[in-house]
């Protein structure tokens, strides 16, 4: 039996990486709807800050600016670098 007093971590990274992933999928899934390549889509509002490389459609682009782009951008390196690590 699980012990409900018992004191709970949060793993905030975990949740923050959870919710880039999740605003990613979203943001390229109404990229594509839309006709768009959402890489180029999503690499020009990374690099410009730009939210008009980001269509509304489906509020991708209020959702994509509730998400830190420095933190967008960390995932996308680490996720990068452990497909790398996994090819090796």
């Amino acid at each position: 039996m699980k012990d409900i007093t018992e004191t709970m971590p949060f793993a905030s990274e975990e949740f923050k990486r959870d919710n880039i992933k999740h605003v990613l999928r979203l943001v390229n899934e109404a990229l594509e709807e839309r006709g768009y390549n959402s890489v180029n889509q999503i690499s020009g509002y990374l690099i410009s800050n730009d939210p008009a490389y980001i269509s509304s459609h489906k509020n991708a682009r209020t959702i994509i600016q509730g998400a830190d782009r420095y933190e967008i951008i960390e995932e996308l390196v680490r996720f990068y670098l452990s497909a790398i690590k996994e090819e090796q």
